[in-house]
Order: C-alpha cells, then structure tokens, then sequence
C-alpha cells in the first residue's frame, strides 16, 4: 500500500501525473484510490491530487502526516501541501537543490531539453528511479507509451532525463 501526495500548480501536470501512477497501479492490479482538488488551477491556482494504491483503504483522502511519497512540481509545493508527509516519507520537489536535499531543479532541465512542460515527468523520473514508488520505471515508461499522443517521445525523454538526474545525484 502507498499514499502519494501531488503538489503543485496549475498547468503543471499534477492531473496528468496523477492518470500516470493510477493507470500503472491498475495495470499491475492494484486498488486505486484518487481525490483531486483543481478549482482554479487554470488561472494558477494550487493543486493537490491525493492518491492511494492498494488494498485496505476507505476513503480517497491522505490525512496530514501519512503520505508515504510527496511529489512537488512548484518551489512553494512542500511549503503548502509538505504536513501531508509522514516522517520518514520521502519528498521529490522541483527546486533548486540548495533548497533543500530533497530537490531537483526539474524546471532547468526542461528547459535545457528545450520542453518547459516536461519537469513534471522529469521529477517522476527522479523518483522512480529513487526506488520509493509502488512500481518500476519500466511499469511506467509502459504506460507513457501507452497513453500515447503527440507528446510521447518528449515525455519518454523527459522521463527518462530524470532517473539520470537521479543517478547522478545519488540516493
């Protein structure tokens, strides 16, 4: 079982993440529970997706201190949505990595790849790599590639990019 918290904007990608991990986990047979708040998210606005994979739960809502994975796709993420980690959770935030050691400056690197829309898969990347999430990177790849569309290659390379960042950050 995992919770995972996902933070950010909006525009940034916290739906589409979200879809991501929700069809992998249904793929690989798991329960799959979501709640997501998105009310202004097109002017900007904070959005949160509460996402919980396994048996065994009742309601779609994470419950401040349980989170088991938080991913943040804005600097202010862990500042608005972080009391959702439990202790020993592990956080992914696209930021700079001096802010804190739990940092990828996801947004630099999709710039770099000449994508600003990708950090987001650039910081799942990251953590799948990590090792924390319910599955593998592979399980996830196959499901970029199985949502398709335009972008797919992009995606797959944005992705991709982040379990090199990961790598070369270390654990």
């Amino acid at each position: 079982m995992q919770q995972i918290i996902l933070s950010g904007i909006g525009g940034q990608g916290v739906l589409f993440v979200t879809r991501l991990l929700a069809e992998t986990a249904l793929e690989l047979q798991h329960p799959v529970l979501i709640s997501e708040t998105h009310g202004m998210a097109q002017r900007g606005g904070n959005v949160i997706s509460h996402l919980k994979i396994g048996a065994g739960f009742t309601s779609p809502l994470i419950r401040p201190g349980r989170a088991d994975v938080f991913l943040g796709f804005h600097p202010d993420a862990m500042q608005v949505h972080g009391f959702y980690l439990k202790p020993g959770g592990r956080a992914f935030c696209n930021a700079s990595p001096s802010d804190s050691p739990f940092s990828i400056d996801a947004t630099s690197a999709a710039l770099a790849m000449g994508s600003p829309v990708s950090a987001n898969l650039i910081l799942v990347g990251a953590a799948a790599a990590s090792g924390i999430l319910f599955c593998r990177a592979t399980d996830l790849e196959k499901t970029l590639r199985r949502l398709g569309g335009q972008k797919t290659e992009i995606n797959l390379l944005a992705f991709r990019r982040g379990i090199e960042l990961f790598q070369g950050a270390g654990p």
